[in-house]
C-alpha cells in the first residue's frame, strides 16, 4: 500500500492511542513484525506552535520506527498548517490529523470529532495543511458524530478533494465512543467511494478479525486495543494472510516485552524532569524517584489492556496497581513470568 510516496510493507498499521502508543512501545510491536505503519499518540497543534516541551515529546519518535506518522490535533487551518510544518521539520514521514477523538475536552475547542460537525471547516483544515507541507497529510476520523449524523462518507469525500492522502474510519460514532459495535458496512462504503486509500478501524482484537476486516475493500487495518492486549497480533495477523500458522507467543516471551518496555522506558527519559510529572527537582534522587514512579505509572496503564490477553491476567493487574516501588514491579514481573518451569 502507498499514502502519497509512502509504501508500508504491510497494511497493518498500530493505531494512536493517547497515553498508551508511545515509542517504546511502538518500537517493540515493530521489532515483532507485521506492522506497515505507526502512528504517534495525538500531538496538540497549540502546543507544537507555541514550543511546549511537554507537546513537542508526544511527537518523538525515533528511525526504527519508520516509517511514522505523526498525529495532530487542532481546529484552525492557519495553525494547523504551522503545525503540519513543524511535522515536516521533524522529518515524520506523514502527517495526520484527528477528526477521531471522543473527548469532551478536544472536541469543546472544535478539534477531534467535533470537527465531523463542520464539514465545510474540516476541509479548509485539510486544504490549508496540504498547501503547507510536502509529505503526505491523512485524516483519522468516525462513523460520525452520532447516529442521525453518520456523515463519515460525506466527509472523507470531502477532504479527499482538499488533498488529503488517506482516510482512516473508525466505525463507531462519537457519542459510542467505544461502545456497541463497529459499523464496517459504513467503513465498506467509504472505501468503495474513494479513490485514496482507506484503513478501517474497530472491533480488531484477534489477528483473524484483522486479516477478515480487509474483505470490507480497505486498503489497510488500524488496530488499537488489540494491539495493547496482544502486541503480536499484526505480526499474527501478516502470517495468516500468508497462508502461514500464527506464530504462538509463550507466558516467558510477554514477561519479556514487560521488561523490554520498562527497559526503553528507562534508557530514554534521562535527562532531568523530562516526562515526570512526580519529581522533585533540583535532586538526583528527586529524578530517580520521578523516574521510577513514571515507569510504574505507564507500565500499570499498559497492564490494564496487556493482562487481558491471558490467564491469570487479573491477578498481575491487581499486583502491578499496588507496587510501591520499582524493585517491587521488577519482581511482581519476575514472579508472574519467569518463576515457571520452561515448558509451561
Amino acid at each position: 500500500m502507498k499514502i502519497g510516496n509512502v509504501t508500508l510493507a504491510s497494511p497493518f498499521v498500530v493505531a494512536p492511542m493517547a497515553g498508551m502508543t508511545d515509542s517504546a512501545f511502538r518500537r517493540l510491536v515493530k521489532r515483532h513484525g507485521g506492522c506497515g505503519l505507526v502512528v504517534t499518540e495525538m500531538v496538540s497543534s497549540e502546543g507544537l506552535v507555541r514550543g511546549i516541551d511537554r507537546t513537542l515529546e508526544y511527537a518523538e519518535y525515533t528511525e526504527e520506527e519508520r516509517p511514522v506518522s505523526i498525529q495532530i490535533f487542532g481546529g484552525d487551518p492557519a495553525k494547523m498548517a504551522a503545525a503540519a510544518q513543524i511535522v515536516e521539520g521533524m522529518g515524520a514521514d506523514i502527517v495526520d490529523v484527528n477528526m477521531g477523538c471522543p473527548v469532551p475536552k478536544i472536541a469543546k475547542h472544535s478539534a477531534g470529532c467535533s470537527l465531523m460537525r463542520e464539514p465545510g471547516h474540516a476541509a479548509s483544515v485539510i486544504d490549508a495543511m496540504v498547501k503547507a507541507v510536502n509529505i503526505p497529510v491523512t485524516v483519522k476520523m468516525r462513523a460520525g458524530w452520532n447516529d442521525s449524523a453518520r456523515n463519515a462518507p460525506e466527509l472523507a469525500k470531502r477532504v479527499q478533494d482538499s488533498g488529503a492522502a488517506a482516510v482512516s474510519i473508525h466505525g463507531r460514532t462519537a457519542e459510542q465512543s467505544y461502545s456497541g459495535v463497529a459499523d464496517w458496512e459504513l467503513v465498506s462504503r467509504v472505501a468503495n467511494a474513494l479513490t485514496i486509500p482507506v484503513l478501517g478501524s474497530g472491533d480488531c482484537i484477534e489477528p483473524e478479525q484483522v486479516v477478515d476486516r480487509m474483505a470490507a475493500g480497505v486498503s489497510g487495518v488500524l488496530v488499537g486495543r488489540g494491539v495493547l492486549r496482544n502486541p503480536w497480533v499484526l505480526a499474527q495477523a501478516a502470517d495468516i494472510s500468508a497462508d502461514r500458522p500464527p506464530r504462538r507467543v509463550t507466558l516467558r516471551e510477554r514477561g519479556r516485552f514487560l521488561c523490554d518496555y520498562i527497559e526503553l522506558l528507562l534508557n530514554e527519559r534521562v535527562d532531568e524532569g523530562k516526562g515526570f510529572r512526580h519529581f522533585a527537582p533540583g535532586t538526583a534522587a528527586g529524578v530517580a524517584r520521578g523516574r521510577d514512579r513514571w515507569v510504574i505509572n505507564k507500565v500499570r496503564a499498559l497492564c490494564a489492556w496487556y493482562s487481558k490477553g491471558f490467564a491469570g491476567g487479573s491477578y498481575l493487574r491487581t499486583r502491578v496497581n499496588t507496587a510501591a516501588s520499582l524493585g517491587e514491579l521488577l519482581e511482581i514481573v519476575d514472579e508472574f513470568f519467569f518463576a515457571v518451569p520452561v515448558a509451561s
